[in-house]
C-alpha cells in the first residue's frame, strides 16, 4: 500500500511459448525465469499481493514455491497465441471482485523482464501516485532513431518521421523512447472502463537499457545470464 492505495501485481505466464519452449520457467543462472519477477514483487514496499495468471499446473507449482499466489488457473480462451493482456488482467480483477476483494491499482509484470528490480517498482509507484495519474508505463531509449529511418515507395526514399533540421548526427537528434514491457500500472477504473493500458495521459517511467532487456530469444537469455553473473562477481 502507498498513500492508502492498494496494489495488485499480476504476472501473466501461460504455458505455451513459440520462441522458446517453456520460456517462463526456463533456467536463468539456476533459477526459473519467472522467479526473478516474483522476487522483485515480494521485495517491493508497496505491492499488497502478487499473483501469477497461468494455465499451467507446472508454472503454478513453481510460482507458489517462490512465494506468489495462484488463486485460479486461466481459462483456455485466455491462454492461446492471440489472447490479449488486457483480457487476462480484467479476468483477474473480476475474480477478486466476485470474492469481494478490490485493489486501487493493478501492476502488470511480464516475467520476461528479469532485470527489473523492486526499486524500479517502488519508484514507479511513487511517481504514478505523486502525478495523480491513472496509468504509468515503463520505457527506455530506442536503439534506432526513427529520424534516420526511411521507407521505400516507388523506388524513392520517404521519411518515417519528418525532421526539419539539416544535421543528422546522432548526438544532435531528438531522443525517442519505446515501451520496454517491464511494467504497466493502471487504476482499476481505467482498465475496466477503457480496456487499455496506455492513453494520452499515461505517465512514462524511464528505465536504462540493460534493465529493460526482454527475453524473446536464447541470445537475450544468454545476455541476461552474463549480466547477472557479472553483478554477482562484483
Amino acid at each position: 500500500m502507498y498513500k492508502n492505495k492498494k496494489f495488485l501485481a499480476i504476472i501473466p505466464a501461460r504455458g505455451g511459448s513459440k520462441s522458446i519452449p517453456n520460456k517462463n520457467i526456463m533456467s536463468i543462472c539456476g533459477k526459473p525465469l519467472i522467479a526473478y519477477t516474483i522476487d522483485a514483487g515480494k521485495k517491493s514496499k508497496y505491492i499488497d499481493e502478487i499473483i501469477v495468471s497461468t494455465d499451467s499446473d507446472v508454472i503454478k507449482v513453481i510460482a507458489e514455491q517462490y512465494g506468489a499466489k495462484v488463486p485460479f488457473l486461466r481459462p483456455e480462451e485466455l491462454s492461446n497465441d492471440t489472447s490479449k493482456s488486457i483480457d487476462v488482467v480484467i479476468h483477474a480483477i473480476n475474480f477478486y471482485k466476485k470474492n469481494d476483494v478490490s485493489y486501487d491499482y493493478v501492476i502488470l509484470l511480464q516475467p520476461t523482464s528479469p532485470l527489473r528490480t523492486f526499486e524500479h517498482l517502488d519508484n514507479a509507484i511513487e511517481k504514478l501516485i505523486e502525478s495523480n495519474s491513472t496509468s504509468l508505463v515503463s520505457v527506455c531509449e530506442a536503439d534506432e532513431n526513427p529520424v534516420l529511418m526511411r521507407r521505400i515507395e516507388n523506388e524513392k526514399l520517404k521519411e518515417v518521421i519528418s525532421f526539419e533540421g539539416t544535421n543528422l548526427r546522432r548526438q544532435d537528434l531528438p531522443t525517442f523512447y519505446k515501451f520496454n514491457g517491464a511494467l504497466y500500472i493502471n487504476s482499476n477504473d481505467m482498465l475496466i472502463n477503457k480496456r487499455k493500458f496506455v492513453d494520452e495521459n499515461t505517465v512514462p517511467y524511464v528505465m536504462d537499457k540493460e534493465s529493460s532487456i526482454d527475453i524473446d530469444t536464447m541470445l537475450d537469455a544468454r545476455l541476461v545470464e552474463l549480466i547477472i553473473k557479472e553483478s554477482i562477481d562484483v
